[in-house]
């Protein structure tokens, strides 16, 4: 029963962004991080076009508005007797990527950059070895006690944890052990990622996730 004061945009894909144009037209400030503002510049139109195209009537009246404002590395937002903190941790999942941290709290809203009870999508653009080193430098430095992921109920670090960085660790493993071996592309979709069978979306991504990692790994 408050009014929203502030738009925090998690990432620059559609479906954080999308919603904007509604906040907008009440006055509300938009804020996002400078590469996730310049990501929805570039594919904004066309993350609209998908949004008509699947949700028809429940996409009218969506337009493209970008931020009012954008930042690097931290947003600080005074509310009250707490404050709450924009952190671009460093390169996650998607460009621009951020977690809004309240220290009082000890919660982060992780956006992203943590995956529970769904298996994560690997992009073109998602660099692994990138995401292991933002968490494990920074984003487990928070000590958080609550975590609301960027899919999933609200949780802990023990559960992102274990469906992200593990994750991403066993996969790399994976498709390290069958690079060694002399693998090519067409059998790293196959390599064993069984312990993850039961995450909603596996079938969907698991093979695209192996394939994109053996393209980076080819190269490291």
């Amino acid at each position: 029963d408050q009014p929203v004061r502030l738009v925090i945009n998690e990432n620059g894909q559609g479906h954080a962004m999308l919603g904007n144009s509604y906040w907008a037209d009440q006055g509300v400030k938009i804020v996002a991080h400078i590469d996730a503002a310049h990501e929805f510049e570039d594919r904004g139109a066309q993350s609209l076009a998908g949004a008509e195209n699947r949700l028809q009537d429940r996409a009218k009246g969506s337009r493209i508005v970008v931020p009012d404002e954008t930042f690097e590395e931290v947003y600080r937002v005074p509310f009250g007797d707490m404050e709450i903190q924009a952190l671009h941790l460093g390169p996650s999942h998607s460009p621009g990527d951020i977690v809004v941290w309240m220290p009082e709290q000890s919660l982060v809203i992780a956006g992203d950059i943590a995956f529970h009870e769904r298996m994560l999508p690997i992009f073109e653009e998602t660099i692994t070895i990138d995401w292991l080193e933002t968490w494990e430098e920074e984003f487990e430095k928070l000590n958080a006690t609550y975590v609301i992921p960027g899919h999933g109920h609200p949780t802990n670090m023990d559960q992102v944890r274990r469906y992200t960085r593990d994750y991403l660790v066993y996969l790399r493993e994976k498709v390290g052990e069958h690079l060694d071996a002399g693998g090519d592309l067409a059998g790293a979709y196959y390599v064993d990622q069984s312990p993850y069978t039961h995450l909603d979306t596996f079938e969907e991504l698991a093979t695209k996730n192996a394939g994109r990692v053996f393209e980076q790994m080819e190269f490291e």
